[in-house]
């Protein structure tokens, strides 16, 4: 399931982006502080072309999904998640694919659109496997510069019909 964000949802959402294998995986892999997380935030409610919903998994909060540039046809999504919690509850595996089915359903449902769009560091074969595993295809690659750090980046897309 997914929902809205509430404010409570904050320090645990910085946390779990904080973790040094979420951040490895990230175009960002600095720590973020408490000040850059919320001025994010408050950038992020604010623009139109953004949204950010709390995966629940076992009616427990268990993850972020984010879309963005959305436009009425297309989105760009990612996702992170809770890894120790789900780690030591043993939930991982499913609640990544859960979370995965989710994002999928609540972009061609409630969003309406008909292209879902991602980015994926090319080295991430696990992430690459399992949106394939959705249905999504490689359609291209291209250089990106990550914290200094020249790194392959694969993109991604899904569209409904293919669902």
């Amino acid at each position: 399931m997914l929902r809205s964000v509430r404010d409570d949802d904050l320090p645990v959402m910085r946390r779990w982006r904080n973790h040094p294998r979420v951040r490895a995986a990230s175009f960002t892999t600095h720590e973020i502080s408490e000040d850059e997380h919320a001025r994010w935030w408050e950038a992020t409610r604010a623009d139109t072309r953004k949204q950010v919903l709390i995966y629940e998994h076992e009616e427990s909060a268990a993850g972020v999904v984010t879309y963005s540039g959305l436009s009425s046809e297309s989105a760009t999504w990612g996702f992170y998640l809770d890894l120790n919690g789900l780690e030591q509850s043993g939930a991982l595996l499913r609640a990544w694919i859960g979370l995965e089915q989710a994002a999928i359903e609540y972009a061609f449902g409630p969003l309406g659109l008909t292209t879902l769009r991602g980015e994926v560091l090319a080295c991430n074969e696990p992430v690459r496997q399992l949106h394939r595993r959705f249905g999504f295809v490689e359609v291209g690659a291209y250089l990106r510069d990550v914290d200094g750090v020249p790194r392959d980046v694969v993109t991604i897309r899904l569209r409904k019909e293919h669902t």
